[in-house]
């Protein structure tokens, strides 16, 4: 009885390891197509980016949407509807402390997102206040940015983290000043006509290619010193990058949409 406990269990891990509705995608397509079938559609064509390195941003995949290049803040507005107020200095994005939020114009969901940040140097403050700032995916959900290099705070609002929900599985920071990288995979969560929760939000990270949210299930969206339950909204909102005012900077910002 226990080897077969045991069989199951590690069969069932795969499906455990995405969204429901996924699975259930994945499976039906297995059954539609026979093994190595040559009639079987193949994958779109791209071309693949180029890695970032300390002195420039790399180039993004052939099919990304480019958010922020360098150039301008055309691709952001800000909370009230209006231009985006944070500066573009020298092919670099940098909050403008007390200016607000800014979120994109074009709504999203389901998505891979890169996005490039660097902490003030030399810092300062320290906890919370150490180069706060914070990726909202669909404006609800937020991926903490923080200088967390030697900066003491609470587990679940250091860099890396689901904010007050979910520590990072490793601290994977540089030094204040060196450009560090998310690389996020984002799968929203879905509602019923009436409004039923039918999938939770996922999220997995990797930071400075480092995985620091493995296929994180969220419990509703993030917020301070509370878990708010989820509510329903669209499947698509916009991306919004929080002024928590401190001067962290950007650059090098691309989002991918993700079909079912």
């Amino acid at each position: 009885m226990r080897i077969t406990v045991v069989f199951v269990l590690f069969f069932m891990i795969p499906n455990l390891a995405r969204p429901a509705d996924q699975s259930t995608h994945r499976d039906a397509s297995l059954t539609r197509w026979k093994v190595s079938d040559r009639n079987r559609p193949v994958p779109p064509l791209i071309t693949p980016g180029t890695a970032s390195t300390p002195e420039a941003p790399g180039k993004p995949p052939s099919d990304a949407i480019v958010l922020f290049d360098g150039k301008d803040l055309s691709q952001w507005e800000d909370k009230k509807g209006g231009p985006a107020r944070w500066k573009s200095v020298d092919g670099v994005l940098v909050i403008a402390p007390g200016t607000g939020d800014i979120h994109t114009k074009q709504a999203f969901g389901d998505c891979q997102l890169h996005v490039e940040w660097a902490e003030p140097d030399p810092p300062h403050d320290k906890d919370q206040g150490r180069g706060n700032s914070g990726v909202y995916l669909m404006s609800k959900y937020e991926l903490q940015i923080l200088d967390s290099f030697e900066n003491k705070t609470y587990a679940d609002g250091q860099a890396g983290a689901v904010y007050a929900q979910f520590p990072p599985l490793v601290n994977a920071c540089r030094r204040p000043g060196e450009w560090q990288e998310y690389d996020i995979i984002w799968h929203g969560p879905r509602f019923a006509a009436d409004g039923k929760l039918l999938r939770p939000a996922h999220i997995t990270v990797l930071q400075n290619g480092v995985l620091v949210q493995d296929n994180t299930e969220l419990t509703g969206p993030t917020d301070y010193m509370h878990r708010p339950p989820y509510m329903p909204h669209a499947e698509k909102m916009p991306l919004l990058l929080q002024d928590h005012d401190q001067p962290v900077r950007f650059r090098n910002i691309w989002i991918r949409a993700l079909s079912e």
